[in-house]
């Protein structure tokens, strides 16, 4: 029986599992998230528009073409055939399409010409890297939920940039501890992410700075110049490091990281930019850096090898401003205190950054060649 047949069968069966059972968070704590030390500096929302960030009062204009395009992009398609083998896996979902940019090996790409200066401005020669996640309450909780879990509305801080929803947001949703307050939903029947930023439950009226929608199943982008529940108007959740996948011995995604500085420009597959500065020695929301070909990762364990060789064949894209060098994972207490420690010891100066330039097939897509 082919891979794809049996695929196809797993998908079969979660299709006919009976609904209206209770949301699902695998691995992951669902009670009431304790105030906590922050391990990354909270990120910088600017509330101008030559940062990019939406003014919190919206034209009805304005208003009415953010709900046309949130219904076109939201639209659920017919079920597809089964992913490739190209693709992540969460929950029987493809992680988005095998040839999304996300899913790329940048392994061979050039060097980007502005390498050197965007390392520098981020002290790669002194600093090493940071794994932002451990057990709760460290790290990103994905909450598993499913067509039955209920549906609300989310009032929005920043609603010209943000998706009406509504989301499948409850009482016993996971909200990240500290500044950032993120929620993550995955319905695992569509395959479509839910994610939101400076959430707040609200004994159900809840609020938030902000909030994305994606079908995984696709490669869309969100439209020029919005952010997400991420600066760099990404979704956050592809990027993330996930146990279960290093466990297995293979990450074929890349990973999500933060730098205290960036440019007020982006790169593709960004859409929005929350820059310090416009200057080109500083790194844009969107930019990719990858561990050098010539690095040997021997020496380390077998699981530190597993996200070390993740970061040199599809690397690490630039994602919102926070503490340099610190990239993200499940909340899971799994990760042990020796994997952690490995990993703090890798330098930044590994590093280079990648023209990926080559890949884009349409700026609006993110399908790669």
């Amino acid at each position: 029986m082919s891979r794809l047949t049996v695929l196809a069968l797993v998908a079969l069966l979660a299709a006919c599992a009976p609904v209206g059972a209770a949301v699902v968070t695998p691995v992951l704590s669902t009670k009431a998230t304790p105030l906590a030390a922050v391990t990354a500096t909270p990120e910088t929302r600017p509330n101008s528009s030559p940062a990019g960030t939406p003014s919190p009062s919206a034209s009805a204009g304005a208003t009415a073409a953010r709900e046309t395009a949130t219904a076109s992009r939201n639209a659920v398609p017919p079920p597809t055939t089964p992913p490739s083998a190209g693709s992540p896996l969460i929950a029987g979902c493809a992680v988005l399409p095998a040839n999304n940019v996300w899913n790329r090996d940048v392994s061979s790409l050039p060097v980007h010409p502005r390498s050197a200066s965007w390392l520098a401005s981020n002290s790669a020669s002194t600093v090493k890297l940071h794994p932002d996640f451990g057990a709760y309450p460290y790290g990103y909780q994905l909450q598993l939920v499913d067509r039955s879990t209920p549906r609300v509305a989310v009032s929005f801080y920043y609603p010209d940039e943000s998706d009406a929803g509504p989301y499948p947001l409850t009482a016993a949703t996971p909200i990240e501890p500290g500044s950032d307050h993120h929620a993550f939903m995955l319905d695992k029947d569509t395959c479509v992410l839910y994610e939101l930023y400076d959430v707040a439950w609200n004994a159900g009226r809840p609020t938030a700075g902000s909030g994305a929608i994606f079908d995984l199943r696709t490669n869309a982008l969100r439209p020029a110049g919005w952010t997400s529940a991420d600066a760099a108007g990404l979704p956050i959740i592809p990027g993330v490091l996930r146990y279960d996948e290093v466990a297995s011995g293979v990450v074929k995604h890349a990973i999500r990281f933060t730098v205290r500085r960036t440019d007020r420009s982006y790169l593709w597959p960004a859409r929005h930019q929350a820059g310090a500065a416009s200057d080109p020695s500083l790194p844009p929301m969107g930019a990719r850096f990858r561990v050098k070909a010539n690095v040997d990762i021997s020496r380390f364990g077998v699981q530190a090898q597993v996200i070390l060789r993740a970061m040199q064949r599809y690397g690490l894209i630039v994602a919102d401003n926070g503490s340099d060098w610190f990239y993200q994972g499940t909340t899971d207490g799994r990760w042990t205190d020796a994997l952690l420690s490995e990993l703090k010891s890798v330098p930044a100066s590994w590093f280079e950054a990648v023209d990926e330039s080559s890949l884009m097939l349409d700026p609006n897509s993110g399908a790669s060649r």
